[in-house]
C-alpha cells in the first residue's frame, strides 16, 4: 500500500542509526508520508482517540498502583486515601475511572463505523480480528479493575460474573476456583485481579502494535469502499490527517475532561461507595454501563435450549454476542462494503445499532419490571410487557443481523452505484461504476 519508503536522513546521526536501527524511518513511514485515503471523514478519527486514552489508562494506572494496596481489609480505604491524601490522587483517580468508560465509548464508536462501512471485508479480516481481540481485552481489563475499589458492587459483581464460568461443563468448577483463588471471592481473587488488571494494557498495547501493522498492510478503508487505485485517491497522513485527527481528538479529550472534574462519579454506581460485605446483597447488581447490552443477553436466556440448561445458555449467548463478531467477514456476503451504497442494509443497520443501545438499557433495569401494563393477575399482580421479554426480542434480533439478515441480503440486495474512483467521490465527478 505505502511502496518504497521516501525518508531520507539529513544529519550524520540519523543516517548512522537509519542503517543500524530504522526506527525513524519506520514512524515517517507509518505516520507522516503514510498514503491515505483522501475521503476519509470524522468516524476514522477514533482509532487515534483510542490510541491517546490507550496511554492515559498506563500512564494514570501505573501511578495509583503505586498507592493501592490489593488487601480485602485495605483495598476500600486505600482507594478513598488516594483520593484525599495523595497530591493530585483525586485527579489520577477521576481521570482513570472515567478514561475507561471513554474508552468504551471511543471503540463501541469505531466497531459501529467498521460495521458501517464494512472494515472487516477483505482484504481486512485479520485488521477486524485482531480490533475483536483488543476489545475482549479490554472487556477483561474493564472487569478486573472495577473489582479493585472493593465496594458492594465491586465484591457482588465479581461474584456473579465469576460464577458464571462455573456453568460451563466439564472445566467449569475448576475454572471458578482458579479465578477465586479459593473456593470464594476473598483475598487472593483481590490479588490475582489487581496483578491480571495491571499485565492486560501492556498486552493490549502489544496487539495495537500488530493491529497497526495489519493496516499499513492493505492501508486504510474508506467511507466509498473503493480501493485506492492512482496516487490523487490518496493524500499523505501528515499534515491532513494529524491536523484533522488532532482537532477531533482534542474535542473528545474535552469532553473527557469536563465529565472527570465536573462529574467524577457520575458514570459510576453509588453502591461502590460503600465497603464490600459479603453478609449484605445489594438490591440491583449491575456491571459497568459498557457491559450492559451483553449482560441482557445473559438474562434473556430464562429457558432451556434442547439439553442446554437456561443457565449455562444465558452464558453461551453471552459470549457467543462477542465471538460472532470474529467471524462476520464470512457472514456478510454482499460484494460491496460500504452502506452508502446498501440502501436495505443500512436500514437494519440502524435498527441493529438501537438494539444495542435498547439492550444496555434493558441491562440496567429489573428483568420483572413491566414496560407496558396489560391488566392484572389473579392476586391482584400488574401483568404487561416486561424487560425481559423486551432483551429477548432484542437479542434474537442480534442474532439475527449476524447470522441471517447479512448472509441474505448479500444475495438479494441491489446496491446503488458507487462512484469510479475515491477521488471522483470527492471532486464530484459523476462517473459512476455499475451496482453489483
Amino acid at each position: 500500500m505505502s511502496g518504497p519508503s521516501t525518508y531520507e536522513p539529513k544529519t550524520g546521526f540519523t543516517r548512522w542509526l537509519d542503517s543500524r536501527l530504522p526506527i525513524v524511518r519506520l514512524g515517517w513511514d507509518s505516520f507522516v508520508d503514510f498514503p491515505t485515503p483522501r475521503n476519509l471523514n470524522y468516524w476514522w478519527t477514533f482509532g487515534g482517540v483510542l490510541a491517546i486514552f490507550l496511554m492515559i489508562q498506563i500512564v494514570t494506572g501505573i501511578v495509583l498502583a503505586m498507592h493501592y494496596v490489593p488487601h480485602v481489609d485495605h483495598a476500600f480505604e486505600s482507594v478513598q486515601r488516594i483520593r484525599r491524601d495523595v497530591p493530585f490522587g483525586w485527579l489520577l483517580q477521576s481521570l482513570h475511572a472515567n478514561g475507561a468508560s471513554f474508552f468504551f465509548i471511543a471503540v463501541y464508536i469505531h466497531m459501529f463505523r467498521g460495521l458501517y462501512y464494512g472494515s472487516y471485508k477483505a482484504p481486512r479480516e485479520l485488521l477486524w480480528i485482531l480490533g475483536v481481540v483488543i476489545y475482549l481485552l479490554m472487556m477483561a481489563t474493564g472487569f478486573l479493575g472495577y473489582t479493585l475499589p472493593w465496594g458492594q458492587m465491586s465484591f457482588w459483581g465479581a461474584t456473579v460474573i465469576t460464577n458464571l464460568f462455573g456453568a460451563i461443563p466439564v472445566v467449569g468448577e475448576a475454572l471458578r476456583e482458579w479465578l477465586w483463588g479459593g473456593f470464594s471471592v476473598g483475598g487472593a481473587t483481590l490479588n490475582r485481579f489487581f496483578s491480571l488488571h495491571y499485565l492486560l494494557p501492556f498486552v493490549i498495547a502489544g496487539v495495537v502494535g500488530l493491529h497497526i501493522w495489519a493496516l499499513h498492510v492493505p492501508g486504510n478503508g474508506n467511507p466509498t469502499g473503493i480501493e485506492v487505485k492512482t496516487k490523487k485517491d490518496t493524500l499523505p497522513f501528515h499534515p491532513y490527517y494529524t491536523v484533522k485527527d488532532g482537532f477531533a481528538i482534542l474535542v473528545f479529550l474535552t469532553v473527557f475532561l469536563a465529565f472527570a472534574f465536573f462529574m467524577p462519579n457520575v458514570l459510576g454506581h453509588a453502591d461502590n461507595f460503600i465497603p464490600a460485605d459479603s453478609l449484605v446483597t445489594p438490591s440491583h447488581i449491575v456491571p459497568e454501563w459498557y457491559y450492559l447490552p451483553f449482560y441482557a443477553i445473559l438474562r434473556a436466556i430464562t429457558f432451556d435450549i434442547g439439553p442446554i440448561d437456561a443457565r449455562l445458555g444465558g452464558v453461551l449467548a453471552m459470549f457467543g454476542s462477542i465471538g460472532i463478531l470474529f467471524v462476520l467477514p464470512w457472514l456478510d456476503t454482499s460484494p460491496i462494503r460500504s452502506m452508502r451504497y446498501r440502501p436495505i442494509a443500512r436500514w437494519f443497520f440502524l435498527i441493529f445499532v438501537a438494539a444495542c443501545l435498547a439492550l444496555g438499557w434493558c441491562g440496567a433495569k429489573n428483568p420483572d419490571d413491566i414496560i407496558i401494563a396489560m391488566g392484572t393477575d389473579a392476586e391482584g399482580h400488574a401483568t404487561g410487557f416486561t424487560v425481559l421479554t423486551f432483551a429477548q426480542i432484542l437479542t434474537a434480533y442480534y442474532f439475527a443481523y449476524f447470522l441471517v439478515i447479512l448472509p441474505v441480503l448479500g444475495f438479494t440486495e441491489r446496491p446503488k452505484p458507487r462512484p469510479a474512483s475515491i477521488e471522483a467521490s470527492v471532486l464530484g465527478d459523476n462517473a459512476a461504476q455499475p451496482a453489483q
